[in-house]
């Protein structure tokens, strides 16, 4: 049998696996690599201008498509640079596959030029991570990465790949099937569990679903929303798990949290039994642990044994796939009285409805709503602020409409790369990155590659001239000194104490128009209708609209850190 060297067999085994789209930028240690990638055409190879920029471009790939996100770097600089982007997916359980390159192997604890234990460093932030030692197991080893990465509590994996490894010559052969001792994923649904689960839900008088993350990612929306309809039981939803039910469904009451509706906070406190879905139960969602549902007996569904009582404890833990658990749940639950119950939960909306005041001034709800007016299917990508909670509170979830984020780890920089990796998954689907001035910046030469690819993009970015989420903390708990924040700080302010401050920089409209993009600024409610329909118009470059946003708005409600659920500030 004619032998191949190892970057043969993993261009072989990347077809094998039916990957169409590698995000990669290459080096030394992996240009043979590259040279492999260039003489085939099935692999569709992304460029993008920073390997951060290259890792989000991946995983939102990923999670609008349902498939592995790959990923290529060379060693020393190139790998370190993955390491947000994979905190990133492995907090929010994305599936990726990311090759590093390495120096050969004799060189491997030497410091040579580029070398770095990028295994060691990502241990903590990966699902796997190993250094191909060995040519004869190159092939079961990315099996075993793709395997791993998409099965069980999906994840990041990364493959380290010594130079000399891959010009090795050795088998052709690519595995098959997969058989990893100690890695047995449970999917299947314990039924004993999940009985006793419907029939405290059966018996409670104040039920209340929580759906997180996890029922987006297994895909169970259409199926979840199914069993709520049929035991008319309230839902609530993380941020990473809007979405789980339509947002205008009569069930959906909103998200909570820090910054979640008041009936859904309520509706945690006053609950006597919480259903939850997918969830991990972070600190943004609970406030302090001993006053969360204190009322509640607490179900909880998740993939991960060991997300299961490590912050909240539970009653009836049950470890399975999401999909599985509501699939089995259609089979037996019932309808459930919970009309009083209801009428409580409307009472509290009608009190406190989620609405931000209107000003005379344009605001982020007159933009949302806009959007939600204009784009009945989208994909709607943010960044991490004030302008992502906005969106998590306001933008339209539908079956044809979705929403992705960095929720776990709240990584700025995420929105405009995302919505590059979301566009290349998707071509025919709307595609709109919602952003901060601030959060634009951190991957703001991805430009260059959404150009290049001819990518209709709407990029709208909320231009409060602030840090503004930590700008709001210091408004609210810091007495209003705001250090560290203003975009427009520099030599002359600190030279004027702050009387004098420069035009803001950059000017977002001519870097899109220096990139070949489109650029549009609004400054008034009345051109906001008219700027998205004339980025609809371009259709094959992406267009940057610059919304002037007053540093005075704020998101609310808001719970301080440290508190409880039911210590919401209102408005302030």
């Amino acid at each position: 049998m004619r032998q191949i060297s190892g970057n043969k067999l993993l261009v072989k085994a990347l077809k094998e696996e039916g990957v169409d789209t590698l995000f990669g930028y290459p080096g030394a240690c992996t240009i043979d690599i590259s040279d492999e990638l260039y003489k085939q055409s099935d692999i569709r190879v992304i460029l993008p201008r920073h390997e951060q920029a290259l890792v989000h471009e991946a995983d939102a790939y990923a999670r609008t498509t349902g498939k592995v996100g790959v990923c290529l770097v060379t060693s020393g600089p190139g790998a370190t640079n993955l390491v947000t982007g994979l905190a990133t997916a492995n907090y929010d359980s994305v599936p990726l596959v990311c090759f590093t390159g390495q120096v050969a192997r004799h060189l491997i604890g030497n410091d040579a030029f580029q070398e770095v234990d990028i295994v060691g460093i990502t241990r903590s932030i990966t699902k796997y991570g190993v250094t191909v030692r060995n040519r004869e197991d190159l092939g079961r080893i990315i099996k075993e990465a793709f395997y791993i990465a998409r099965t069980g509590k999906p994840g990041p994996v990364l493959i380290d790949l010594p130079k000399d490894v891959m010009s090795e010559l050795g088998s052709p052969e690519y595995p098959a099937d997969v058989n990893i001792r100690g890695y047995k994923p449970n999917t299947s649904v314990h039924i004993g569990q999940l009985k006793k689960a419907i029939k405290m839900l059966n018996k409670a008088e104040r039920p209340l679903f929580l759906a997180g993350g996890g029922v987006n990612i297994a895909h169970a929306n259409d199926i979840f929303t199914e069993v709520a309809e049929k035991t008319n039981i309230p839902v609530i939803t993380t941020v990473m798990g809007r979405g789980a039910i339509p947002t205008n469904h009569p069930l959906y009451i909103g998200n909570l949290g820090m910054h979640g509706a008041y009936a859904a906070n309520m509706a945690v406190s006053e609950c006597d039994l919480l259903f939850s879905i997918g969830t991990r139960f972070n600190d943004r969602i609970t406030g302090k642990l001993h006053a969360f549902a204190p009322k509640a007996q607490i179900v909880h569904i998740d993939i991960d044994t060991a997300a299961i009582s490590r912050n909240i404890h539970v009653d009836i833990p049950i470890v399975a796939d999401a999909k599985e658990a509501v699939l089995k749940m259609q089979e037996y639950v019932e309808p459930c009285d919970t009309g009083e119950w209801l009428k409580v939960i409307d009472s509290w909306q009608e009190e406190h409805p989620l609405t931000m005041k209107k000003h005379a001034q344009m605001g982020p709800r007159d933009i949302i709503d806009e959007l939600n007016r204009q784009f009945d299917e989208a994909i709607v990508v943010t960044d991490v602020g004030q302008h992502q909670m906005f969106a998590a509170q306001y933008v339209e979830i539908t079956a044809k409409k979705k929403i992705i984020m960095s929720g776990g780890l709240g990584t700025m920089g995420y929105g405009f790369p995302g919505a590059i990796g979301a566009k290349l998954g998707n071509p025919d689907t709307p595609v709109i990155a919602i952003s901060g001035d601030g959060g634009m910046q951190m991957n703001i030469q991805e430009f260059a590659t959404a150009v290049l690819e001819e990518l209709p993009m709407v990029l709208c970015v909320f231009n409060n001239t602030y840090l503004g989420m930590v700008r709001q903390w210091q408004k609210l708990f810091y007495g209003k000194r705001y250090g560290m924040t203003n975009l427009r700080s520099g030599a002359l302010f600190r030279r004027t104490e702050g009387q004098e401050m420069p035009e803001y920089t950059p000017d977002f409209v001519k870097l899109a128009e220096s990139y070949g993009a489109k650029g549009i600024r609004v400054t008034k409610k009345e051109e906001i209708a008219a700027a998205f329909e004339e980025a609809k118009k371009n259709t094959k470059v992406p267009t940057l609209i610059e919304f002037i946003i007053d540093p005075e708005e704020m998101v609310y409600p808001m719970i301080q850190p440290g508190g409880t659920l039911e210590e919401m500030i209102m408005d302030c």
